[in-house]
């Protein structure tokens, strides 16, 4: 499975923006797909996840802003970024994996397969 990330963007704090993540390669209806996010200096970080098709889960702090979505016939997992804060400012990466088990969600160390990241940059 190859990711791509895409929809990052500079937006003052309050606004809104789409994230994308484009999949390739068979079967991807069968892959948990989640996004993390990576700040200066920080490590990186769980966002929100959609494990195994339907169950979403979220960091607390997005909980509320944030809604992680999916297109099967478009190959493709959404993050959907309301009332966003500088707080939120990383670079974002969409993950996958086939495999996962509920209760691994939210380690990166879970995931086999990674987009490239898109920066986000919210400013205040």
């Amino acid at each position: 499975v190859q990711l791509q990330a895409s929809g990052g963007g500079l937006v003052q704090a309050g606004g809104f923006l789409r994230l994308s993540c484009a999949a390739s390669g068979r079967d991807f209806s069968r892959y948990s797909m989640a996004w993390f996010r990576q700040a200066p200096g920080m490590e990186r970080e769980f966002v929100a996840a959609l494990f195994r098709r339907s169950t979403a889960v979220y960091v607390e702090s997005v909980k509320g802003r944030f809604t992680i979505s999916r297109d099967s016939a478009k190959n493709t997992v959404y993050l959907q970024m309301d009332s966003l804060k500088p707080d939120d400012t990383a670079v974002y990466y969409c993950a996958a994996d086939s495999s996962l088990i509920l209760s691994s969600v939210r380690s990166a160390a879970a995931y086999d397969y990674w987009g490239q990241g898109t920066q986000v940059t919210v400013s205040s």
